[in-house]
């Protein structure tokens, strides 16, 4: 019966994306309702369809409250995605918590794992060591194509993991560590220990263009200029703090950025992130071009 009304949910949500039926959904906070009305706009914006949908539910745990039950579960969505000529699957992992009766949905909501906020320090260039980085786009984007929804052990793994993550996939793309052990000084992993700009996404931010050798970006003026490897940073709230991290693995199209992304899991995501709860029209975004010693700015 759990899974059953689960599943009802689920399917309320996606038919609403690929087919346009809005459903009585009372379980349903307004963020999430708004959520799914700007992916549907956006979908019709950009002239893409949703052609069809499928979501499967994991039970992770499940307490009795009383009169209803507590219920903890991972939700997979896909979107068979059609853009002009070309097809492509969108996924999205969310962990989710659901309070049911024997008969109906109460409430059901994504879990909130906020950013930590940790500021990066300033650091000097000319003190670390100067080593020649060439970018492997392509490696980069196999390891966010092969990692966005599972755990390398080789790296810890945090609750908030986009960051993290972005990080794996720039090291795997060939970029070199630098700056151990000051956590405000370059960036880097090691002895379980991390620099803020490898984890936390506003000191990702604010590396990224400070970096001067190594790893680096070129902040550009618009999502259309980045190339499968870069990065998108998110500041949602548009209150100068940074709260998320994307990696481009391919582009649509109409040339926009899809995006991989953990914290919640996505593969092949819009970077706009316009279907987050999280998205407010204050969003600021940076765009980050990765930039190594075989290319000018």
């Amino acid at each position: 019966m759990v899974n059953e009304l689960l599943r009802t949910a689920a399917e309320s949500r996606l038919d609403y994306v690929v087919n346009g039926k809005t459903r009585h959904l009372p379980f349903m906070s307004d963020a999430e309702k708004l959520s799914l009305e700007r992916k549907a706009e956006e979908l019709n914006e950009r002239k893409t369809l949703a052609i069809k949908g499928s979501s499967k539910i994991k039970v992770t745990d499940i307490k009795e409250r009383g009169d209803f039950r507590e219920v903890q579960y991972i939700l997979h969505e896909k979107w068979l995605i059609q853009n002009d000529d070309s097809f492509y699957l969108e996924e999205k992992i969310v962990r989710r918590l659901a309070s049911l009766t024997d008969t109906e949905v109460l409430e059901d909501l994504a879990e909130s794992r906020p950013e930590v906020h940790q500021d990066f320090e300033a650091f000097d260039d000319e003190d670390l060591e100067r080593k020649g980085f060439y970018y492997d786009r392509m490696a980069a984007v196999q390891y966010a194509e092969r990692w966005w929804n599972s755990h390398n052990s080789q790296y810890k793994n945090f609750d908030v993991n986009c960051t993290n993550f972005v990080s794996q996939c720039l090291r795997s793309g060939g970029a070199q560590m630098r700056g151990y052990p000051g956590k405000g000084t370059g960036w880097w992993m090691q002895n379980n220990t991390w620099s803020y700009s490898w984890a936390v996404a506003h000191s990702m931010n604010l590396f990224l263009p400070r970096s001067k050798t190594g790893l680096r970006g070129i902040k550009v003026g618009s999502a259309e200029e980045l190339r499968p490897g870069d990065v998108v940073c998110y500041d949602f709230e548009g209150d100068g703090r940074f709260d998320h991290t994307t990696f481009v693995v391919a582009k649509d199209k109409n040339n926009m950025p899809l995006v991989n992304a953990q914290t919640s899991n996505s593969r092949m995501r819009y970077w706009s992130y316009k279907d987050s709860t999280a998205y407010t029209p204050n969003i600021r975004y940076s765009f980050y071009r990765i930039q190594d010693d075989s290319e000018k700015s």
